[in-house]
């Protein structure tokens, strides 16, 4: 009875109803495009109205029923230009221009939408496009401006306020989203781990124990939890822009918009590509500090590791493991460099400050454990041979009394208190306690502005810090440092 209905509807429309029907008729399996927020639409459903494009058959629009209204178009910022020039720190040569087709706009505001029905949507002339009528506009003055409407191909550059409307039918091949409810508590959790936020990023302390992203067997995740406890109201959720490995801790970045994330991503990558011309002022610019305890001393007080990195595929369906290299000439090798400096040494334990040059992926206990030989204290998968005689640090007199972060049933089962050096099993003492990079949110402010050559050589810069988590505060109170506490 539906689709009798569907295709009598569809009989005053021509080539366009039979059009919908089909499409209705082939389910997509693999659609997962997700409905918008209620605060912050990816799309409008708005009534069909009539234009002089699409002609004067009124009952014909009337039975053409609504469309999804995509948000009005605006002229992106491409984000890795200025990510690189704000790296350099100077005006950069060109104007950053980035051209935004109809198809790649859609992909945007509906990034979960197969990209088979996209295509096929523009193929059989399913896309309309609303524009403003300039000459009517400058003619009729103190109206509002009437808005054009007409097919538009993918291939179609967008122009700023350019309106795509997709036909409603897409509805019938959404899933029902799966919303993540979180209670007051955990909500307050979550804000509580806030560093720092303004217009474009989010830095949160992110507790050990907490994977930044989600996979098989992963459930909860800091982009998942910040997506619905981080997003105040903002159209799109924060975005991760870099990542820490589950156990470890500190500070972890998001961008609030595309854009922002955008530059964010090309500021880190920037800094991977030149580590090896560092320059003073560029340390200046983006830096990131690490605090980690390591099983015994190295040779150097300081230092600069610079060991190539590969990745070894294990059997047995064993998780992957990251290795130093023989050599940079291996093709599957990646160039990794590491500043150290010693902070202290007590009881055959040692207290590292670890700035990665370079963003590879286990990076820091690789070099830790293979290129100094002094495994990270609780990195059992790297440094399992300089646990085989570990023996919990037995102090008479400890002088440090750390509090202990929580006498009740913590959050999302963490283990907040974790295992300090004084247990059998010692948790992963590896933290990021510090993080420099630039000010994007006065980078947005500049791009807006009506200088279109901008200045990043006087941006203002950031510094993000994070507080020990619990288990590295009791281990650095038990080892007796005279330094002060960290705040």
């Amino acid at each position: 009875a539906r689709r009798q209905g569907r295709l009598q509807a569809g009989q005053g429309t021509g080539m366009a109803g039979s059009v919908l029907l089909q499409l209705r008729r082939r389910p997509f399996a693999a659609a997962h495009l997700l409905p918008a927020q209620k605060s912050s639409p990816c799309y409008t459903v708005a009534p069909s109205v009539v234009s002089p494009v699409d002609g004067g058959d009124q009952g014909g629009a009337a039975r053409r029923g609504r469309w999804l209204t995509l948000p009005p178009f605006a002229p992106p910022v491409d984000g890795p230009s200025v990510g690189k020039e704000v790296v350099r720190g100077r005006r950069p040569s060109e104007p950053p221009v980035a051209s935004t087709t109809a198809l790649k706009w859609v992909r945007r505001c509906c990034p979960h939408l197969p990209v088979s029905l996209v295509q096929k949507l523009f193929r059989l002339r399913q896309v309309r496009r609303e524009t403003v009528n300039a000459r009517a506009a400058t003619c009729v003055e103190m109206q509002p401006p009437q808005r054009l409407r007409k097919r538009v191909s993918g291939r179609e550059t967008m122009k700023s306020g350019d309106v795509i409307l997709l036909p409603v039918t897409v509805q019938e091949f959404l899933p029902e989203k799966i919303e993540h409810c979180f209670n007051e508590d955990e909500i307050n959790y979550i804000r509580n781990l806030e560093l720092y936020k303004d217009e474009a990023i989010i830095a949160v302390n992110k507790p050990p124990g907490m994977p930044v992203q989600g996979g098989i067997g992963i459930k909860l995740s800091m982009d998942v939890l910040a997506g619905s406890c981080l997003r105040y109201g903002y159209p799109e959720p924060p975005r991760l822009v870099h990542r820490l490995d589950r156990d470890s801790s500190g500070v972890l970045v998001l961008g609030r918009t595309q854009t922002s994330a955008s530059i964010l991503h090309s500021i880190f990558r920037e800094k991977t590509y030149g580590a090896f011309d560092e320059r003073e002022e560029d340390q200046r610019i983006f830096r990131k500090k690490y605090w980690a305890l390591v099983i015994g001393t190295p040779k150097h007080s300081k230092g600069l590791i610079t060991a190539p990195l590969r990745k070894v595929v294990m059997e047995n369906g064993k998780p992957e493991r990251i290795t130093v290299a023989n050599s940079e000439e291996d093709a599957s090798s990646q160039h990794a460099v590491t500043e150290y400096k010693v902070i202290g040494s007590s009881h055959g334990l040692t207290w590292l400050e670890l700035c990665p040059l370079t963003g590879r992926k286990h990076q820091l206990r690789v070099h830790c454990a293979e290129a100094l030989g002094t495994p990270i204290v609780g990195d059992f998968k790297y440094g399992w041979s300089g646990h085989r005689k570990w023996q919990p640090v037995a102090l008479s007199n400890p002088t440090g009394e750390t509090q202990k972060v929580c006498n009740h049933s913590t959050p999302f089962g963490l283990d907040l208190d974790g295992r300090s050096i004084l247990d059998q099993k010692p948790s992963l003492h590896l933290h990021c306690q510090q993080m420099i990079l630039p000010n994007v949110s006065a980078v947005l402010q500049l791009l807006q502005s009506s200088d279109v050559r901008h200045d990043y050589s006087k941006l203002e810069i950031l510094e993000l810090v994070a507080t020990l988590p619990y288990h590295m505060q009791k281990s650095w109170d038990a080892l007796n440092y005279s330094a002060p506490r960290l705040n």
